[in-house]
């Protein structure tokens, strides 16, 4: 398979970044996407709603279902799955891509935040999931899709930001579980994650303002990757923890300038990228700084 053409797509947090370009990159194929997220009113300071992102998945080609959704919220994702069902007749793909981050010390963090990167990274990636699973399982080649990292069990993740990366090691985790459940019935269960910082709202907003988002790749590179992992067969790819260039690279991708917001300034790695994961030939990228001295990531 090739394309995702008539699938039909459930992504939390798809109002805007890379949860975004991964509904355009399928809407480009002529997907059904279904946008649930919490933002129904401009933000001042992240663009995009799950209106707009409705309209840029039309133009782009596709269908789309915009849904108010809080994936914390039990009924709420009952609900949103029950909609996104009626509307298109199933679900194909799920893509776990809604995401909370205080990148605090132990000190730093206090526990209204703590339950919020556990209720949305952890829970919440566990309770979409869930919910979809049962539709999943009637769909010709379907995919769980987690925005998460490599589980690279290193106290340098943890030192600065424990919760945090709790929080979203706890989606990967979801990864190693589900993909062991499904593998009978044929469900692949897959983790992607960028190599390099993202040009993201998230980014400009609290990793480093202009100066970072230059150093960045766009989210276009995460959904092209996205799209890659969820045409392969299900039963033949599972279990996997993916990083976006190494997964452009085996589908054929030898260039991967275009992706770069600025060629003039050298790539920043991401956190949570394990040291000993090799890039494809011709890409280089510089070492973040630790957690706490920068205090963020998307």
């Amino acid at each position: 398979m090739t394309s995702l053409k008539g699938k039909t797509l459930f992504i939390s947090g798809a109002s805007r970044g890379i949860g975004l370009a991964i509904a355009l990159r399928a809407a480009r194929d002529g997907a059904n996407v279904v946008i649930a997220a919490k933002t129904a009113e401009p933000h001042p300071k992240l663009k995009g709603t799950i209106y707009t992102a409705a309209e840029e998945i039309r133009a782009a080609g596709g269908k789309a279902l915009p849904v108010l959704c809080d994936i914390r919220d039990e009924a709420q994702v009952m609900a949103a799955i029950e909609q996104t069902v009626a509307e298109f007749g199933g679900i194909d793909i799920c893509v776990n891509n809604a995401s909370a981050i205080s990148l605090t010390n132990s000190q730093g963090t206090d526990m209204k935040r703590f339950d919020l990167m556990m209720g949305i990274n952890t829970r919440g990636t566990f309770m979409v999931s869930k919910y979809c699973i049962p539709h999943l399982k009637k769909a010709t080649n379907p995919h769980i899709l987690m925005l998460s990292p490599p589980l690279d069990m290193k106290t340098k993740w943890f030192e600065h930001s424990t919760a945090y990366t709790m929080a979203k090691f706890g989606m990967s985790m979801c990864v190693l579980g589900l993909s062991g459940e499904l593998k009978s019935a044929g469900v692949a269960v897959n983790a992607l994650w960028p190599r390099t910082t993202i040009a993201t709202a998230a980014v400009g907003n609290l990793l480093g303002g202009e100066a970072m988002m230059r150093a960045s790749r766009t989210p276009e590179i995460m959904g092209d990757a996205a799209h890659a992992i969820l045409v392969k067969p299900s039963r033949e790819f599972t279990g996997q923890f993916c990083i976006d260039d190494k997964v452009l690279y085996a589908a054929g991708v030898r260039d991967f300038e275009p992706y770069r917001v600025d060629r003039s300034v050298p790539l920043m790695s991401d956190f949570f990228v394990p040291d000993d994961d090799v890039p494809p030939p011709g890409v280089t990228v510089q070492a973040l700084p630790s957690v706490g001295a920068a205090q963020a990531s998307r």
